[in-house]
């Protein structure tokens, strides 16, 4: 993606413009979730100590002593339990792990809810990255589709279904008319993967034994895109922090775990008041709201400069690669992918 503009009542800002970077690749290049956790695995698999457990599910925390001492999980052969000196709870805005270790995060927006979908890219497709209106909408390329995904307010899909599929249809080819001849291709509620989000935070993301990082510490709304990227640097972080300690004899201590949070908190805290207070403009209040009637007043001030090189929607503290890193069991739930077959398939949460 060359740059980010928002298009808002029929009026384009650009946000950012790569193309004016000095840089070899002067695009912001998008790499599928599950690709980036193959991509991941595989690189791991180069330690010996890397242990990786495929459609695995963790259920609930072992505790022994006064601390987290491992995981129970279920797997293609049935339950099991997983050992460790540390649990890293890397498990997403609806964190099993933390439920399980009463960790209760604090509501910083209302509630919403975000239907993707897909539809085929053709060739002259424009489609802008973010298009205001009756909902909001956002178009991702991903090369031989659409990753499309249509703003509501929290609770308000039922209404949605009752107007039906027609009237949905309708709201999406009012948001990007290009799309229009391909609609009929949502030919059922099924085709929609509805994903409710707020942006929430933890007051404390440890406890003796166990770490919450990313979404499960922090959740953040789809805006800008960035929850996977603070979910990367938190990982960096904990390395960088936590390898010296999980390499000393016995396990990490609290004051291990706090530095990590003291680290991390910040660049979370400021990009979730980013969001919030910035962009809530952004998203409808109800079904029938018209985002294009109250646009942010970021999007005023963006108006009157020049398109910029780049610009980021928070400043996040980021860290250098690991130097050292400990082994230690992983367990992950794998969505695999499946090509598009012309049709809208359901893409992973």
């Amino acid at each position: 993606m060359p740059d980010v503009t928002v298009d808002i009542g029929g009026r384009a800002v650009t946000f950012a413009d790569f193309t004016r970077l000095h840089v070899r690749c002067p695009y912001i290049a998008f790499m599928p979730q599950w690709d980036v956790l193959d991509f991941l695995a595989g690189k791991a698999a180069a330690y010996p100590s890397f242990r990786l457990l495929r459609s695995t599910e963790a259920t609930d925390l072992i505790r022994e002593a006064g601390r987290v001492a491992g995981v129970r999980a279920t797997g293609p052969d049935g339950p099991l339990e997983v050992r460790a000196d540390l649990v890293i709870a890397a498990d997403g805005r609806r964190s099993t792990l933390r439920a399980r270790a009463s960790l209760e995060p604090g509501a910083a927006s209302p509630p919403m809810d975000v239907l993707w979908f897909h539809l085929p890219r053709r060739d002259g497709d424009r489609v802008p990255f973010f298009q205001g209106g009756k909902g909001a909408l956002v178009a991702i390329d991903r090369g031989e589709f659409w990753q499309l995904a249509y703003t509501i307010p929290a609770g308000a899909f039922e209404e949605l279904k009752e107007a039906g599929l027609p009237a949905f249809r309708e709201r999406i080819a009012a948001l990007a008319p290009a799309l229009r001849d391909r609609l009929e291709l949502i030919d059922g509620w099924e085709r929609l993967h509805r994903l409710a989000v707020r942006v929430d935070r933890l007051p404390r993301w440890h406890l003796p034994g166990l770490l919450c990082i990313g979404h499960a510490a922090h959740a953040m709304s789809p805006a800008g895109g960035v929850g996977i990227n603070l979910a990367v640097q938190d990982a960096v972080a904990a390395a960088n922090l936590l390898g010296p300690a999980l390499l000393r004899p016995g396990v990490p201590s609290e004051a291990d775990l706090a530095s990590v949070q003291a680290r991390r908190a910040w660049p979370a805290k400021v990009t979730q008041a980013f969001q919030v207070g910035i962009l809530r403009d952004l998203y409808p209040k109800e079904l029938s709201d018209d985002t294009a009637e109250h646009a942010p007043p970021i999007f005023t001030a963006f108006k009157a400069l020049p398109p910029p090189a780049a610009c980021t929607p928070a400043c996040a503290r980021s860290s250098p690669a690991p130097r050292a890193r400990a082994g230690r069991r992983a367990a992950d739930r794998s969505s695999p992918a499946t090509p598009p077959d012309g049709r809208p398939a359901r893409p992973p949460p």
